[in-house]
Parts: C-alpha cells; sequence; structure tokens
C-alpha cells in the first residue's frame, strides 16, 4: 500500500512540473475539458485531457 502511495505522490509531482509544457500543447484546453466559475472561485476539470493522458500513458506501457 504504501509503494501505491509514493508512486500516486512521484506521479502528481511529474504531472505538475510538466504543466506549463502540457499546457502549452493544449492539454487542459480539450473540448471535453469544463470551466466554470462557482461560488466566487474558478473551477477547472480536465475530463477530456485525463482521458487523452491516460491513453498515451497505456499505450507507452503497452510497447516498452
Amino acid at each position: 500500500m504504501i509503494r501505491w502511495i509514493l508512486v500516486f505522490f512521484l506521479v502528481l509531482l511529474v504531472v505538475d512540473a510538466l504543466g506549463p509544457w502540457l499546457k502549452h500543447l493544449g492539454v487542459g484546453r480539450l473540448p471535453g475539458d469544463l470551466h466554470f466559475r462557482f461560488l466566487g472561485r474558478e473551477w477547472h476539470l480536465p475530463l477530456a485531457s485525463s482521458v487523452l493522458l491516460s491513453l498515451v500513458c497505456a499505450l507507452v506501457v503497452k510497447f516498452i
């Protein structure tokens, strides 16, 4: 269980570090990504970007 928590934490760090680069490529602005304002805050739900990144990761793992 500790190993999966560590892997999850490391993946979050890598995705956070690659965030500006991914935004430059257009990830986060796909048609299925939701942006809205609620209770005075800006909310962002990257649904389509999450699916796209999951597919890319699955393809990388499959071919390695």
